[in-house]
């Protein structure tokens, strides 16, 4: 029949429409060869790129990790540091040496300074490749100081030294990386001074250049102090330079009366040469001095002349100072410099203040107390290896409890100008001009004559009138070279008060 259908084959149908589960709702579903979700997801571009960049960066991060590791490493087997801070007395030296350094690797300075046969020196071929790439020092600070010249006058000098920040140096052939950091948050409130520290890194190898480097830097500070005297004054809880260096007073311009000197410095030196003898014996290793007497008599110019004498520096606190407590000066007295005289003036001043009240501040006068005074001098957390000189004009006003051995052990009176001091004098100023003497015995009549010296043969007896070291010796600066002129005026050297005084021989009264 011609509407009989013509059977289809069942592949043919799969083929037709490609999807056997579609005609066919009973087939069991084959299985996908794409493998799934992972196939999927590992099939997509944007995911395997997000993940290759994911894992490029992680070797980055261990790389860089591992890179930091390694640099820290190579950093302790071959690099070593050395770090100054600020409160460190080899700071200013290295500033100092580091100026002084750079300004030798400049060319102009090399062939000024570098003499070579009767010719100026010339570097060699290598020395100047090296000094070609060695960089400069391209950050720096100024230093501003004032300089007293002998005449009074002050002089204000500049000074390069290098700034905060890194600097790269050459040192025989080894180079130093020298980090300067300045803390700006942190300071000395006394003194105003930020914190700052010094950080010098170099090859391992090359680690003993520091000692050439520290001790050449010291050579340099003690040659910018050689024949100096460094005086210190208290500023809050530390000793602070004051001013610059003093040139050292020759002992010899000093002139005491016969034997004192000698006397004092013997002392001095006797006791410096025996500290095994003073630990043996388990006694504290100081010693104290008072010199007293009217004002005028050395006592000041003597204790500056004796430290440059023994090479000494000299720490200067007066404690008549406003604002000084017991705490304080014995905070003082413990960190005293290395080699320096402790010079404590005015020391009558403590013994004016026994913590009497007022309505004002609460107690009068200075704020060091006598006892505080001992204490400081000699109790349980006095210092040692120390030597300090007190003096006063007014001895009478010192308590017996002071003046005992262990405290004061030697107290040595510097009185009026005695006939020998002014004949000494007279040799040091005109000594070259009078080769006789001549115009010194004239000097010595005439101070005979107005009753401030007795006859040579009754020295030991006590003059009229007086005078001081002081006003004899101002009277021959004034008359420099001019010996006739000093004898003129010698009558100025009769103190206010004195001039109507009777000069005869018997009121002349002996030494008590």
């Amino acid at each position: 029949m011609a509407n009989d259908a013509v059977p289809v084959p069942r592949s043919d149908v799969i083929h037709q429409y490609g999807h056997r589960g579609a005609l066919d709702p009973f087939a069991v579903p084959e299985k996908s060869n794409d493998g799934g979700f992972l196939a999927q997801v590992s099939g997509n571009p944007f995911f395997t790129a997000g993940l290759g960049l994911a894992g490029f960066g992680a070797i980055l991060a261990v790389g860089q990790k591992g890179v930091r590791h390694g640099a820290s490493l190579v950093k302790r087997r071959l690099l070593v540091d050395v770090e100054i801070n600020v409160k460190d007395e080899s700071y200013p030296w290295f500033l100092y040496w580091m100026t002084v350094h750079q300004r030798s690797q400049l060319p102009s300075f090399s062939r000024s300074t570098t003499p070579s046969h009767g010719k100026l020196g010339r570097p060699g071929l290598l020395e100047s490749l090296m000094r070609r790439f060695t960089p400069g020092i391209h950050h720096l600070s100024i230093e501003t100081e004032k300089v007293e010249h002998p005449n009074g006058s002050v002089q204000t000098e500049f000074t390069l030294i290098p700034g905060p920040g890194k600097h790269i140096i050459r040192y025989r052939n080894a180079f130093l990386v020298v980090n300067r950091l300045r803390e700006t948050r942190s300071m000395n409130h006394s003194t105003g001074i930020p914190w700052e520290t010094i950080t010098l890194t170099t090859l391992y190898s090359q680690r003993n250049i520091f000692e050439d480097i520290f001790s050449e830097a010291h050579q340099l500070a003690q040659q910018f102090s050689e024949g100096k005297t460094i005086v210190y004054q208290a500023r809050a809880t530390s000793w602070e330079k004051f001013g610059e260096p003093r040139r050292k007073r020759p002992l010899e311009s000093v002139i005491l009366d016969k034997g004192i000197k000698e006397r004092i410095l013997s002392d001095v030196r006797g006791f410096l040469g025996s500290a095994k003898w003073y630990y043996d014996r388990g006694i504290p290793y100081r010693r104290g001095y008072l010199l007293h007497g009217p004002p005028g008599s050395g006592k000041s110019s003597f204790i500056r002349a004796l430290a440059g004498e023994l090479d000494y520096n000299i720490a200067m606190l007066n404690l008549s100072e406003r604002g000084l407590t017991d705490d304080r000066l014995n905070h003082l007295l413990t960190i005293i410099p290395r080699r320096t005289l402790v010079l404590l003036e005015d020391a009558d001043a403590a013994f004016g203040n026994r913590r009497t009240q007022t309505d004002d501040d609460g107690y009068r006068g200075a704020n060091v107390t006598f006892s505080g005074l001992l204490n400081a001098l000699d109790g349980v957390a006095s210092a040692e290896e120390r030597i300090v000189f007190l003096t006063t004009n007014y001895v009478d006003r010192l308590d017996s409890a002071l003046i005992r051995p262990g405290r004061v052990d030697m107290a040595v009176r510097l009185g009026e100008a005695t006939r020998w001091q002014m004949a000494q004098m007279w040799d040091r100023f005109y000594g070259e001009f009078d080769v006789q003497g001549i115009f010194k015995a004239q000097f010595l009549e005439r101070l005979e004559q107005l009753g401030l010296i007795n006859p040579e043969t009754e020295e030991k007896r006590l003059s009229a009138r007086s005078t001081s070291a002081a006003a004899v010796q101002g009277l021959f600066l004034y008359n420099k070279g001019d010996m006739e002129g000093a004898i003129g005026m010698a009558p100025g050297l009769v103190p206010e008060g004195q001039e109507g005084d009777n000069v005869s021989a018997s009121e002349t009264k002996p030494l008590g």
